[in-house]
């Protein structure tokens, strides 16, 4: 039994890897990025400021940090594709401050066109087999402790 993939997130895929497994880049566009700058309102920064006296996670900053990246790689995503790309590989994040009271987050990577290489329908039906010999030899040999 295989178990389904979860949706995918963005419209193409996107991969912290140099390459990726179970597709072919025939095509590379190079570089591109999704930028985005974000500052909290005056009494947020204030609230955000004594609760850091205090210690402890602030919430609302991490709120604003994880919108920002994920609205860099919306961008990234949006830019890629206007270049026919459907992939983006090596992609990175870079996080500034900008004068205090923004914050500036850039998603970068290189865009690239994939196909399936044909290789992974192969690894998809071999993985429980090779799973289950694992098993078997560990039943027989379980490690010494």
């Amino acid at each position: 039994m295989t178990q389904a993939a979860p949706p995918q997130q963005f419209p193409i895929l996107l991969s912290t890897m140099n390459d990726l497994p179970g597709y072919r880049v025939v095509r590379v566009f190079g570089e591109v990025f999704g930028l985005t700058v974000r500052s909290r309102n005056m009494f947020s920064n204030i609230g955000s400021g004594f609760k850091a006296m205090g210690g402890g996670e602030l919430k609302g900053l991490t709120k604003l940090l994880s919108d920002s990246r994920q609205e860099a790689l919306f961008r990234l995503c949006q830019e890629a594709m206007q270049h026919g790309a459907n992939a983006v590989l090596a992609l990175r994040f870079d996080c500034n401050e900008i004068a205090g009271t923004a914050s500036e987050i850039a998603a970068y990577g290189t865009a690239v066109y994939v196909v399936p290489d044909g290789t992974q329908q192969q690894q998809q039906q071999a993985a429980p087999q090779q799973y289950a010999q694992a098993q078997q030899q560990y039943q027989a040999q379980p490690p010494q402790a």
